[in-house]
């Protein structure tokens, strides 16, 4: 049997999208549960769009999502050099080699010749805006003396001008398209650079790629890459087009839709675990009807016959659901150091607070895992401990609580004084300390409670009870607040 090899080759010319990331899961995921080769090679040849620290962000999101590649750029293997870059030497002899064998010309025109002919094109409303084919034919010593007088060429691929060019995807099945609709397209730039496209089949070939992974964008024109195939004589790849991702409206996901790169969404407080996941179901369904994979998992249960054809549908309320099932899944440990980074920038320089939150993990994990969809809601949740919020004492009424504003100064007086003399402050102290108080004088527990967390938080809703919010706060806090409140309560 043929090796499974597979490339994620991205171009750093930006951040990770959504889609290239899918891209890269399915590329890896077809050659892992084939137990192939997952490969990383750098498209840099278009220079002039490369941003700064595009090609950082590329190593750094592959290394956090966990798609370990077999081979790359620090990783050699027998097919290198894997950026294109540095195998610049390769692309003009192989050209040439088309030039030779008719597959391909010299192309002379200037950039003003073929600006005008597109503005002639679209004002006659022609039906085919591209190339006219105007050197193709031109004679070999029209050729030569144009070379020998150092006349800026391209050399474009020679495309049948008639028939039709059918391909078989693994996906969508046979798919052809007519010849005449398919342009002279240049091979190698009056730079010396390859373009995208001819770079891709030569450094495919090259490194032996079995299973060629794209956007269904490409359906129309994977033509003309299977016709370069046919030029060199080399063996066709299987091709393997994915469904588009569109957002809720049914238009293709864009910016518009929200978070749509791998970064923002980290930002946003989505996991890693959970964004891979969730992509994976992004145009394939497992067998089963579990939607928790792993990535380990999801090498196991992936098969091509699986890929759906219709578009899949990016949906941040459902992508929110699986953080949330990644976000409780995690040790106290774990869950303590990813919210580490909000906590300190909640607490800012309050030491005593922070030295707090570092002894009641616990306590954090318990209140907050099953109530965070994203690791930036903690901000939100905790807004109450760096400082008071400022609030109204219609807070301390509520009905299911059977608590009133009468009640409410009541219980917090009472409480005032059995809290300042209470020996130990901890969770269980605290709790039957207010329940005690509760069973004394036939209250609900609520009447007890919700004017205690008013009172330590400020705000209607809060992670966790009363006991929570006063064992976060420390005594000293405490007693500060309650005061507070029965000075509004005056």
């Amino acid at each position: 049997m043929q090796e499974v090899r597979t490339r994620f080759a991205p171009s750093p010319t930006g951040f990770m999208h959504i889609g290239n990331l899918r891209t890269a899961l399915f590329e890896y995921l077809v050659a892992k549960a084939q137990h192939g080769t997952f490969i990383l090679r750098i498209e840099d040849t278009d220079q002039k769009r490369q941003v700064e620290g595009a090609l950082a962000k590329i190593y750094q999101t592959l290394a956090s999502v966990g798609m370990t590649y077999d081979e790359g750029p620090d990783k050699p293997g027998d097919c290198g050099p894997y950026v294109q870059s540095e195998r610049f030497g390769m692309y003009l002899p192989e050209a040439l080699k088309l030039v030779k064998s008719g597959h391909a010309y010299y192309c002379f025109c200037t950039e003003e010749r073929l600006a005008q002919l597109h503005s002639d094109l679209e004002k006659s409303g022609a039906s085919f805006i591209g190339y006219d084919r105007h050197c193709r034919n031109l004679s070999r010593e029209e050729v030569e003396a144009k070379l020998a007088a150092g006349t800026p060429f391209v050399i474009r691929q020679k495309m049948p001008d008639s028939g039709e060019t059918t391909y078989h995807d693994e996906v969508y099945g046979d798919i052809t398209v007519q010849n005449n609709t398919l342009e002279d397209q240049v091979l190698v730039k009056s730079d010396g650079y390859p373009t995208y496209n001819f770079a891709n089949v030569v450094d495919d070939h090259a490194m032996r790629i079995s299973h060629v992974v794209r956007g269904c964008e490409y359906l129309s024109s994977t033509p003309k890459y299977v016709l370069l195939y046919e030029a060199f004589g080399y063996e066709q790849p299987k091709y393997i087009h994915l469904p588009l991702i569109n957002g809720k409206d049914g238009k293709k996901l864009s910016k518009r839709h929200g978070a749509t790169s791998y970064e923002e969404l980290i930002n946003a407080g989505y996991l890693p675990e959970a964004v891979i996941n969730y992509l994976a179901l992004l145009g394939w369904s497992p067998a089963s009807t579990e939607e928790l994979f792993t990535l380990s998992e999801l090498e196991q249960q992936f098969d091509i016959a699986h890929i759906a054809k219709a578009p899949a549908v990016f949906d941040i309320e459902k992508l929110q659901w699986f953080n949330s099932q990644y976000i409780i899944r995690k040790s106290t440990a774990d869950f303590f150091r990813l919210i580490e980074p909000a906590l300190q920038e909640l607490c800012g320089d309050k030491q005593e607070l922070w030295q707090r939150l570092q002894t009641q993990q616990d306590l954090l994990a318990r209140i907050l895992q099953p109530r965070l969809s994203v690791l930036t809601e903690v901000r939100e949740k905790l807004a109450f401990l760096p400082s008071l919020p400022e609030y109204s004492t219609d807070l301390f009424v509520h009905k299911k609580m059977k608590t009133t504003l009468e009640s409410a100064k009541a219980v917090l007086a009472d409480l005032q004084a059995e809290l300042k003399n209470l020996p130990s402050w901890t969770e269980t102290d605290l709790h039957d300390l207010m329940i005690n108080y509760a069973q004394k004088r036939e209250l609900k527990n609520g009447m007890v409670m919700w004017p205690i967390r008013v009172a330590a938080t400020g705000m209607q809703v809060s992670p966790g009870g009363a006991v929570e919010a006063l064992v976060l706060l420390g005594r000293e806090e405490s007693l500060q607040r309650i005061e507070v409140a029965l000075e509004k309560l005056k």
